[in-house]
């Protein structure tokens, strides 16, 4: 049985690029998604063997097409419907900017100085 042409945003949020098929449309609707270097619209027909670039807010894809994947089903499985040809210099930049996060809390004993600290501090500038 053929099925019916696949839709793009069906398709990137069907192999978790994301949460929901509306994010998906609103990417391509922007631009962020891209086909030979054009932008593609969420109605495009996928195809296997296509390739795409994807921009997400956690990284830049680059995704080839191995299969068509009509219904959501878990990471597990989905990564078998792409290849991600993502180039190296990305992913490096994506772990040197996760090495670098700020989570907001402050590491144990460092921040702001403790009372003690403070005398010392006042010491050793004022008794040159």
């Amino acid at each position: 049985m053929e099925k019916e042409k696949l839709r793009l945003d069906k398709y990137l949020w069907s192999i978790r690029l994301f949460k929901t098929r509306a994010q998906a449309a609103d990417a391509c609707d922007k631009g962020k998604v891209k086909y030979n270097g054009t932008s593609a619209k969420p109605a495009k027909t996928v195809s296997i063997d296509d390739e795409y670039e994807v921009k997400t807010e956690a990284k830049k894809w680059r995704i080839k097409v191995t299969g068509l994947l009509y219904n959501r089903v878990q990471y597990a499985e989905a990564v078998n419907f792409y290849i991600d040809i993502t180039p190296a210099e990305e992913i490096e930049r994506i772990k040197f900017q996760a090495a670098v996060f700020h989570t907001g809390k402050r590491m144990s004993k460092v921040g702001r100085p403790t009372k003690k600290n403070k005398r010392d501090l006042d010491e050793f500038t004022s008794g040159e």
